[in-house]
Formats: structure tokens, sequence, C-alpha cells
């Protein structure tokens, strides 16, 4: 089944176009987590239980490579059995690396990614970065050797402030780099649409430039757009609201800290923390994104034909 149709179907089962993002740092975890094992065992369990407390309410999970990463070999066998445990419990995963690089090297970042870990571990998503160009972008939508049909979200616009030196300057065009950089992933994606009219090729823009949500979505309108930025940095539900067509699809808005640091209320336990926090999350966007909207310019659905096109050569 197509990445993007499989993106689809679970956000219609769960009714919930979110994800929860992974982002774990040791200072921040729960005093039961902290009180038993060393830093790796915590981080472990930590990990392992937020994503059983959020599995029943929301359909993807977002892990931060670099949070798992930093502790070597240990950090990335956790993520592994992470990502596993993540496949067992139903959930749709993106792996949030920001990978960029060209031709054979992407190719080789595209199979640590996808192709890597133990079986039924692999994530379905990865970030990555344009910068480099389609050489640097296409070798993560490749189908895999096996048959598996994979994605990746380009950053287009991001949440954080620095990026605006980079991302806002107006081209001759009468573009700004971030409208370029949507036109080129809206045509690098055409390679791979799933039945749904949705691109394997999907884009990262923040929560906090939603206000050029509009002029991104229609840009993109065959894109399924990650929407980070929500909560912790500032975003609100109603911000990301121009990122999604009028059927209440095309978007997934992410949340971390807001929901796996939830702060406990009195009786709960921390993982009943961060499942109310998921479900709050959760039904906030869904209220928003399915309240009728009278803005003439919001997008309509992608306009496709269902059937699946998939042009792209697979792996050796």
């Amino acid at each position: 089944m197509h990445v993007a149709d499989r993106l689809i179907a679970v956000i219609e089962d769960k009714r919930a176009p979110v994800c929860v993002g992974l982002d774990p740092v040791l200072g921040r975890m729960p005093d039961p987590i902290c009180r038993e094992g060393g830093p790796l065992e915590q981080f472990r369990r930590f990990t392992l239980g937020v994503l059983r407390a959020v599995a029943p309410i929301v359909p993807v999970v977002k892990f931060q490579s670099a949070c798992y990463e930093r502790y070597g070999s240990g950090g990335i066998a956790i993520l592994n059995e992470a990502i596993t445990a993540a496949r067992n419990l139903g959930l749709m995963i993106i792996l949030d690396g920001k990978r960029a690089d060209i031709a054979q090297s992407a190719q080789h970042y595209a199979a640590a990614a996808f192709d890597a870990v133990a079986q039924d571990g692999h994530p379905d998503l990865i970030t990555v970065n344009p910068y480099l160009g389609s050489d640097g972008v296409l070798p993560f939508i490749t189908e895999r050797g096996d048959g598996r049909s994979v994605g990746a979200f380009v950053l287009v616009r991001t949440s954080n402030p620095s990026g605006d030196a980079i991302q806002a300057p107006l081209l001759q065009s009468g573009l700004t780099v971030a409208e370029h950089v949507a036109s080129r992933v809206a045509e690098w994606g055409k390679v791979s649409v799933g039945s749904r009219g949705y691109s394997a090729l999907g884009a990262v823009v923040g929560a906090t430039k939603a206000h050029e949500g509009r002029s991104l979505r229609r840009l993109m309108p065959q894109q399924i757009i990650l929407v980070p930025g929500y909560g912790a940095q500032g975003g609100s539900a109603e911000d990301v609201r121009s990122l999604f067509h009028d059927d209440g699809l095309g978007a997934i808005v992410t949340a971390s800290r807001s929901v796996i640091y939830a702060p406990q209320q009195k009786g709960e336990t921390w993982d009943q923390a961060v499942a109310r926090a998921a479900k709050t999350f959760a039904e906030t966007i869904r209220n928003v994104v399915q309240t009728p909207t009278s803005n003439p310019t919001t997008s309509t659905t992608p306009s496709s034909n269902p059937t699946t096109t998939t042009n792209t050569p697979t792996t050796p």
C-alpha cells in the first residue's frame, strides 16, 4: 500500500490528524522513571512508556533521532527497539533525522533509515533537507527492495526564528525562498502519488509560520504537510488550520514537549498525564480542522485520479 494512502487511512481511523514527537531529555523525565536504573535504562523506559500511553489516541509518532544518537550505540539500540515497539502498537513512524546528501550517499542514508533496523521495525517516513536538490531527496521516496513504499517530509518553512534569514527572502520570480522550495517539492513529488491523491513526498511547515500557510498549501496541493511547533513552541490550533484541505486532511500537526512532559494532576501517574495531554491535543486539532471555514482561499482536496502513480526506481 502506498505510504501516503497508509498515512491517510490511519488518520481517518483515529479521527486525529496529529503526531506525538518523542524528543526525550534525561533531565526532564518524571521522578518515577529517574528513581530506577541508569541513564540509558531510564531513557528506554520513558520512551516505551510514552508509546504505550499515546498509541490508543494518535496515529503517528515522530522520533527525534538526535536525542537517541547522542548516546551512541546504546541510544541507537533504544531507538531501534522503540521503532519496533511503535510498529507493534499499530503506529506509523516518522524518523526526524533531517538527512541530506547527494546521489549514492543519499541512497546510503535512505538504506540506513529504512532497511538497517530489526524486522518490522522500519520507519515509514523521514525528514530531509532540500538544499542539495532532487538527487538528495528522491532516494528517500524510492520503493525499497522488498516492495515497501516509504516517504519523506522536506523542510520547506521551519519554525525556528533564524530560519527566516534563509527562507523568507524574496526572489526575482516573486516567490520567497520557501515558496520556491515548495514548488520544487510539488514537482519532485509527482513521481510517487497514491490513490488518495497525496504524494510520498510531503513537506514540513512550522505552526509558527502558518500565516504563510495558504500560499504554501496552494503550491503543494498533493503534499501532506507535517506541522511542528504546536504547543511548547507557540503555535496554536487556529494557526495550523490553513494548512489543511477543506475535508480536514492533508496535514499532520505534531506536538512533543507539551505532551510527553505533561504535568501530572492529582491522582495521576506520569503516563496517565501523557495520555490525557495527547487526548486533549488530538481533540483540539480535530475540532478546529472539522469546523467549516468561510475563507474563500482555503484549499480543496488534491486533484488526482484515484490510481497510484509510482515512477521511482526500486533499490538494487
